[in-house]
């Protein structure tokens, strides 16, 4: 067989298969992530000192521990606790509600991708917020805003657009993290290369075919959110 009749006959369409379900995974990834990062970071910023803790719990655990771990614990630690229920619950009576936490490799991926996305989101967000001076949110409340209406209608779109190159580099981040998501039996790209290879022992083709289509994906979301970066970029005037 040719280089060429490989390519276009098994290596190209299984990559192509494998990048549609990576799509799949880091679109709503991402988004979901941002919008954690924005309330982890608001009530980490602004919240009492009882939520402050407890969100710097949550962001301490998923910055601290490494992504792949998080993922096999969502997939393959949560069935063993829905065991360790079902022995306990279900003498007593009560519903099968431990079978929620019987995940899909999808749903585990995603979880996964969204909490640890969330928590360094959260980050730049908060960040963010306190670069804020407290001028603009007291002029908020002088004209009869409430503490939330000033948080969510002036902080909250000045802070997004002061985090924006941040969060979008953990998106570009994410990007390259959707690879792990082949430890829970997410067949992505990594997924579909490392197939092919150990069918047809081309490894350097496949995982070369695969390293481009990461290249690609993150060539394509920089450039985008190069654009959206300046469509939100604000005068430096508007930040005092």
């Amino acid at each position: 067989m040719s280089t060429w009749e490989f390519y276009k006959e098994f290596l190209i369409p299984a990559t192509n298969k494998g990048l549609w379900v990576s799509i799949q995974l880091i679109v709503p990834s991402a988004l979901l992530g941002l919008i954690l990062g924005l309330l982890v970071g608001a009530g980490r910023a602004m919240g009492p000192k009882s939520l402050k803790k407890a969100l710097n719990f949550y962001v301490a655990v998923f910055r601290g521990t490494p992504l792949v771990v998080q993922l096999v614990m969502w997939f393959y630690g949560l069935p063993s606790l829905a065991l360790i229920l079902e022995g306990y619950l279900k003498p007593l009576g009560w519903p099968p509600i431990w079978q929620w936490l019987l995940l899909s490799p999808y749903a585990a991926a995603v979880l996964g991708f969204t909490l640890c996305s969330g928590a360094y989101q959260s980050e730049y967000i908060r960040g963010a917020i306190l670069s804020i001076k407290k001028g603009q949110f007291l002029a908020a409340q002088a004209l009869g805003f409430s503490r939330s209406q000033a948080f969510w209608s002036i902080t909250a779109p000045v802070a997004l657009r002061l985090a924006a190159p941040g969060c979008g580099n953990e998106i570009i981040y994410l990007i390259k993290y959707s690879s792990l998501a082949l430890v829970v039996t997410v067949v992505e790209i990594t997924g579909q290369a490392k197939m092919v290879a150990s069918l047809y022992f081309r490894h350097l083709e496949c995982y070369l075919l695969a390293a481009l289509y990461y290249l690609a994906m993150v060539t394509v979301a920089t450039l985008i959110l190069r654009w959206l970066e300046k469509k939100l970029a604000i005068p430096e005037p508007a930040r005092e």
